[in-house]
């Protein structure tokens, strides 16, 4: 268990140097909003297209860990690129062919860590994520304080993490892959499980906030006058607030139903994305950040659990490929391109405000649907 431990504590350390601090370096780098959004959203783009074929795989594969150690490697290596060119064509190519291996990094390693807890009970994802959450938070604030007078060495310190996470994959126990013959079925079955589309629904819809918070948020704070030392402050509480979920999450997933999760996890973002907008000064941004806990770490756990409890064995690294396709890529698209343009245009925080208006809708619209449901059981069971 301790090598699943920190083994999160390391990827996701690596995820809080590129995702907090990229925006930085390409504002610093001269680049406008539009460009950042083009630069942040094709790299997802990209992914799109990679996760099913490192899902198929990952299902496929003799081990699920050779395609999770070649993915640390890609990305490790390719990241090592950035720093050669500001030119804005070699770093847009440069983002989709790292993107390409680091998007998919987290489904299959929930895919390995999920499988092996199905042989172990006695162990619990939430306490093993708790280390992805633990090492975004000591990296943000380690890195926000460097980041003020070298953003630069993003790039080397992202290619450590990655290293440590190679050598920790090497403890790991084989994670088989399903020979099957389901290649061109796989995702069509995965449509057609109603509920599982209806969770992903939410989660497609909140993860588009977020694409649009993970691309112009750390932006959007330096211009409000905060440093890149809050900033990483400022990370710190948001993974902080991800430790109640962690910690309890099993006795959560027993007492409260998952779509009842999923609207509150989209009712928090819509409040939280609509107080960014009343906000002026960057210190009373931080007990705001309190509010990730209650959205990001929900939608991802709450996910990655249904769909290991739900989907058939041979296509579980295929649903959580499908499911980091679509929070990771097609959400993160739409957050990221179309927040750029209309940044430059409106402004980052009526931005913000839409935001929160499309969680808002989420809310109404799938609380609606679940009350419809709920109502159809009551009167069919009469």
């Amino acid at each position: 268990m301790n090598a699943f431990l920190l083994f999160y504590v390391v990827i996701y350390m690596g995820n809080a140097v590129y995702g907090t601090f990229m925006p930085i370096y390409l504002h610093s780098a001269k680049f406008s909003q539009e460009q950042i959004g083009m630069l942040l959203s094709l790299g997802p783009l990209v992914a799109m297209f990679g996760q099913p074929v490192w899902g198929a795989l990952g299902d496929r594969a003799k081990t699920k860990n050779s395609v999770l150690r070649f993915l640390l490697i890609g990305s490790g290596v390719s990241i090592l690129f950035f720093p050669l060119s500001h030119h804005f064509i070699y770093l847009l190519v440069l983002i989709c062919v790292f993107t390409f291996f680091q998007t998919s990094i987290f489904a299959i390693s929930d895919a390995i860590t999920l499988e092996e807890l199905d042989r172990r009970p006695n162990w619990s994802f939430g306490w093993i994520r708790l280390g992805g959450t633990v090492g975004f938070a000591v990296m943000s604030l380690a890195f926000g304080i460097a980041a003020k007078s070298h953003i630069g060495s993003m790039f080397p310190v992202y290619a450590g993490t990655m290293a440590a996470a190679l050598l920790l994959l090497w403890r790991f126990p084989p994670a088989a892959g399903r020979q099957t013959n389901v290649t061109g079925r796989r995702f069509r079955e995965l449509f057609r499980n109603g509920k599982l589309m209806f969770y992903l629904g939410i989660n497609f819809v909140v993860q588009i906030t977020l694409g649009y918070y993970y691309a112009f948020f750390p932006i959007y704070f330096k211009e409000m006058g905060g440093d890149s030392m809050l900033l990483g402050w400022s990370m710190v509480i948001s993974s902080l607030s991800e430790l109640p979920f962690l910690l309890f999450s099993g006795w959560i997933f027993k007492r409260i139903p998952i779509s009842a999760i999923l609207i509150m996890a989209a009712l928090a973002s819509s409040i939280r994305w609509f107080l960014f907008t009343l906000i002026g000064n960057p210190l009373w941004i931080l007990p705001v950040q309190l509010l990730h806990g209650l959205i990001f770490i929900v939608l991802s756990v709450t996910l990655a659990t249904f769909i290991n409890r739900e989907v058939p064995s041979e296509w579980k690294a295929s649903g959580q490929t499908l499911n980091g396709l679509l929070s990771l890529g097609a959400a993160r698209i739409i957050g990221s391109f179309l927040g750029g343009i209309m940044s430059s245009a409106y402004g980052m925080r009526q931005v913000f405000l839409y935001s929160s208006w499309v969680s808002m809708t989420c809310v109404i619209v799938f609380g609606f649907v679940i009350w419809i449901r709920r109502k159809q059981k009551v009167l069919g069971s009469h």
